[in-house]
């Protein structure tokens, strides 16, 4: 019985075979060939992903930011394939632009591309580069742009949305604002580092060098400093002793120290409210702070001499 039903089989299965359609060869054929151009399409999606992005790599390595034209932007930034977020800033800076908001807003976009070149969590997800207008006039012309600087996200998968372009007009453009928005954009966190500013110290010291160099000169010769005569005409006295009287002079003076005051208001409102580099902010908010609190300080004391018995001295007020 086994050995007739092994020859039933086969003739069944040449049945099935004599009864297959005819058109059916050239479809699994085409269908074959397919797979193999799919197969071999993504293979070379993957070769140039690889290339575009060992390049990326290598310019990082040698710059933080680099510069592109309208080829390399349509190359690295619009055309697929593409797994990494760009941020490009657009701008303006050749001299005869004249656009020193663009100088100063590339000065924090540095900052920025160094911080994150230079921090341990540096990887190929995320590039920064930039286009000048003067370089890419196309690529301007390409996203009906008008206007410099610019800062825009350019997603690894998908278009630009409308929260892909930084607000710079309400936010500023200080490094860590821009830092914070490519956070929410791409969820990579990069922490700001400023390069040291020693213009201060190195005036400061200069100021101190000026002074022990003058007095080592006149080492021999300092009795200016115990002439009581000379003492007293830079201690003349404009303020009159009594709340009853008031010198014109005194008026003068209770005005340029309530303007300086006000200043050092100014100065702090300036360093709250406004969007420009955090160092300079930071003076503004010092020097403000020093010109309320020693002309005030100045002006209370005043108002002790004139009203004797006033219990509070300096900044001393409850």
């Amino acid at each position: 019985m086994g050995a007739r039903a092994a020859p039933s089989r086969r003739r069944q299965a040449g049945r099935r075979l004599r009864y297959l359609p005819t058109g059916s060869f050239p479809f699994l054929l085409l269908l074959l060939l397919l797979c193999i151009q799919l197969g071999g399409g993504q293979k070379k999606k993957e070769n140039l992903l690889a290339e575009k992005v060992e390049q990326l790599m290598e310019w990082s390595s040698r710059r933080s930011i680099f510069r592109m034209n309208g080829d390399k932007f349509r190359k690295f930034v619009k055309a697929p394939p593409r797994n990494y977020s760009m941020i490009v800033m657009f701008t303006a800076l050749q001299p005869q632009r004249q656009c020193s908001v663009c100088r100063q807003a590339n000065e924090e976009y540095q900052i920025l591309a160094n911080s994150w070149r230079y921090s341990s969590a540096f990887c190929n997800k995320l590039f920064f580069g930039m286009v000048d207008y003067d370089e890419g006039t196309d690529v301007f012309q390409q996203l009906n742009m008008n206007s410099a600087p610019t800062f825009m996200h350019f997603p690894s998968k998908g278009r630009p949305k409308r929260a892909d372009t930084f607000d710079l007009q309400r936010i500023g453009f200080a490094a860590e604002q821009l830092a914070k928005w490519i956070a929410d954009r791409t969820d990579v966190h990069i922490r700001v580092f400023r390069p040291p500013n020693y213009s201060g110290t190195i005036a400061l010291a200069l100021l101190v060098s000026l002074v022990g160099g003058l007095l080592y000169l006149r080492r021999n010769n300092l009795e200016f400093i115990y002439n009581k005569t000379g003492w007293a005409m830079v201690s003349l006295s404009y303020i009159h002793g009594s709340s009853q009287a008031q010198f014109v002079a005194e008026s003068h003076i209770i005005l340029v120290l309530n303007a300086a005051i006000t200043m050092g208001m100014v100065l702090l409102n300036e360093a709250a409210t406004s969007k420009g580099d955090v160092g300079k902010r930071r003076i503004i908010c010092l020097v403000g702070l020093g010109l309320v609190v020693f002309f005030f300080s100045f002006l209370l004391s005043i108002f002790r001499s004139k009203y004797h018995g006033y219990p509070y001295s300096d900044l001393d007020i409850e």
